[in-house]
């Protein structure tokens, strides 16, 4: 069983961080906003499909919209707007260090707007880390701060702040609907918005489709959409969320590989520094429950032994 959950864990890690360099490909071709409500419009089809085929409970009741249509808007439309039009400028490696800032901002924006424990010195300190990291991996030059790359940046860490928004306010509103059905209902939540957006921003609606964007969406869609949900569904109901969070720091090593292999994208020294920089603030926000877990497989370790 260990076993099986590491190779998950790996699978996801490495699905959804080559994602990044998909990303990257289709948005070479196709409008940002555009390409990420494609994505949307059959992995929210995909995702209730499956929720169906388990036989969850797929109608929301009254009170379980709010949740679903903060999560669409917030964690499905502005967080892959930003995200998609952001990776027009950077590297899939800067993206996913950059989103690898998201576990650390969700746990600042909880203790401000939901009034619980106080981050304290240490916890700060920990999102201070996170905003140096991010800042170590734009590298900006002083003399010339409005890069294209700076940009990229600035789009993919406010991606990561609407993630992150959306987590905290989608805790506001927990419900009995399983996990697969109200990220389904997120996701055909948002892909609608997303196309108002791409509308709005006077993107072309037609689209002469590459080799290259054709597979990038279709990985986006049956791969990370299909398969990497259903490794994450898997995952979070056998070792919890705050393990599953470490999977983020899984995705820049990925992103980096491939993003090399598939694009030729150069890994800068300044990304690797960041990324340090930002799961050292990980660490630091979620040492207690990094501690309490390291406890648990110990434990579990010596039952088996």
């Amino acid at each position: 069983m260990r076993h099986r959950t590491a190779i998950t864990f790996l699978l996801v890690g490495a699905i959804w961080g080559t994602s990044f360099p998909a990303v990257r490909a289709g948005v070479e071709v196709v409008p940002p906003v555009l390409f990420a409500a494609l994505r949307f419009d059959a992995t929210a089809l995909l995702i209730l499909g499956y929720a169906a085929a388990r036989g969850y409970r797929i109608r929301p009741r009254g009170g379980e919209w709010a949740g679903i249509l903060a999560g669409g808007t917030l964690l499905i439309a502005l967080h892959h707007a930003l995200l998609f039009a952001g990776q027009q400028h950077v590297t899939s490696a800067v993206a996913a260090v950059v989103v690898a800032t998201v576990p650390i901002l969700t746990a600042g924006l909880s203790r401000l707007l939901l009034s619980s424990t106080a981050l304290g010195v240490v916890g700060t300190v920990g999102l201070g880390l996170g905003f140096a990291g991010t800042a170590i991996v734009a590298n900006p030059d002083l003399s010339a701060l409005y890069t294209a790359e700076s940009l990229g940046v600035a789009l993919v860490f406010a991606a990561a702040v609407a993630f992150a928004l959306g987590a905290v306010l989608t805790q506001r509103t927990r419900t009995d609907l399983p996990v697969a059905s109200l990220q389904g209902w997120m996701m055909l939540v948002g892909a609608p918005i997303l196309h108002a957006v791409s509308l709005s921003l006077g993107e072309p609606q037609s689209v002469e489709w590459t080799p290259a964007a054709v597979l990038a969406l279709l990985y986006l869609v049956p791969v990370a959409g299909g398969v990497g949900y259903l490794l994450y569904f898997d995952l979070l109901d056998r070792i919890g969320s705050v393990e599953l969070n470490l999977v983020s720091y899984l995705l820049p090593v990925f992103a980096a590989l491939v993003g090399w292999l598939a694009l030729n994208e150069a890994l800068e020294p300044t990304t690797v520094a960041g990324f340090a920089v930002v799961a050292v603030g990980f660490a630091l926000i979620k040492r207690r429950a990094l501690v309490g877990l390291a406890g648990r497989r110990s434990r579990r370790s010596s039952g088996e032994t």
